[in-house]
């Protein structure tokens, strides 16, 4: 490198990936959305204020949070970030709006691969699509992901057919103080609910995790289930590689 040039409207160089984060305190394992040291590239936080997981996640009506999470992308997108995630995989509810609200690449969601993972596989096998809450997931989701209805995938919820106590403790508990988890036990419980998921659909041909917090546990996962695995982790590291393609 022998010259540097400003980018207009970038107020920082060498940036990488900007994450928007929920309004919340939750801790995370390395590989999950929330911890960035597991990552081999730069990762700019920005969180959107006043969306919460019961805003995301539990209402009904959605429109109240778009605001904030277009506000914490374009400060993200001020910053010089090349492209924006977001932190959890409800945000496929916002993948279009925050797409046509920046300039750069944005993934708001894991379940953008769903439709990949679709094509790799062929239509007489199905893509699994392990959420934390399926109960909470609509159509609406996977049209905004163009994820089509009556198509080669089948979803399941961690939370209703594990149960996954460790993930509820870390990332529901009221009291802020009490949220923890066991690495060990989160493990089982994601391992066991990928299992069952796998043991009920004999022809799954891949898995793709939705939650940030399963991939720190992916490996576990494939290993268990001995199918290509999808998770944050594949789609942040192909994020990057776009944006900052590396030298040959």
């Amino acid at each position: 490198m022998d010259e540097i040039r400003v980018r207009r409207g970038r107020r920082c160089s060498g940036m990488g990936l900007g994450i928007i984060l929920l309004d919340e305190e939750f801790p995370g394992f390395p590989g999950d959305m929330r911890n960035p040291s597991a990552y081999p590239f730069p990762i700019q936080y920005e969180v959107a204020e006043g969306v919460t997981s019961q805003a995301l996640i539990f209402e009904e009506d959605k429109s109240p949070c778009l605001e904030a999470i277009q506000r914490a992308a374009l400060k993200l997108q001020g910053l010089g970030c090349r492209a924006i995630a977001g932190e959890c995989g409800y945000f496929a509810y916002f993948q279009k709006h925050i797409a046509a609200t920046v300039d750069v690449p944005v993934f708001m969601s894991s379940l953008l691969q769903v439709p990949w993972a679709q094509q790799l596989i062929g239509p007489t096998r199905t893509v699994g699509v392990l959420v934390a809450f399926q109960q909470f997931f609509s159509q609406a989701h996977f049209d905004a992901v163009d994820l089509r209805e009556g198509s080669n995938f089948v979803v399941s919820g961690a939370i209703e057919c594990g149960p996954c106590p460790e993930l509820l403790k870390m990332c529901g508990h009221e009291d802020i103080d009490q949220r923890a988890a066991s690495y060990s036990q989160m493990e089982l419980e994601f391992v066991r609910a990928a299992r069952q998921f796998r043991q009920s659909h004999a022809n799954m041909g891949a898995l793709v995790l939705e939650c940030s917090a399963m991939p720190p546990f992916a490996r576990a996962i494939q290993r268990e289930i001995d199918l290509p695995v999808f998770s944050w982790g594949t789609l942040l590291e192909y994020a990057f590689s776009v944006v900052a393609h590396r030298g040959y």
